[in-house]
């Protein structure tokens, strides 16, 4: 099972795995907080296609494309998918305000269906 979550948001022991999905370290956030198994920064999207996304809302549709685009030449798919494939549950974590518009969202569904 893949979920996703807010990095800031307390570690449980329903996270399972939890695998930080960001380029850049949280702001304001300190590693021994975090709580991480791993920080899997090279799966992020590009910071060319963050910076054009800019966390608009009204972008995310055209986001969502691009950035699966992205994923399919990324080797880091696919130790996620292996990660996917070892543990019960994997969350990614995501620094983003936004629960909806994120990239975590997107990549939770790419990697979900196989």
């Amino acid at each position: 099972m893949i979920k996703i979550k807010r990095v800031y948001e307390p570690a449980e022991r329903g996270d399972g795995y939890r695998v930080l999905v960001d380029r850049l370290w949280p702001r304001g956030l300190k590693k021994e907080a975090a709580g991480l198994d791993l920080w899997l920064k090279d799966i992020a999207p590009s910071p060319s296609l963050r910076t054009w996304f800019g966390h608009k809302p009204e972008r995310f549709a055209e986001f969502s494309k691009k950035y699966k685009a992205e994923l399919k030449a990324n080797p880091a798919v696919a130790q996620l998918r292996a990660l996917a494939g070892e543990h019960k549950t994997v969350t990614l974590l995501y620094g983003a305000r936004d629960t909806e518009h994120n990239h975590a969202v997107v990549l939770a569904e790419y990697v979900g269906r196989g």
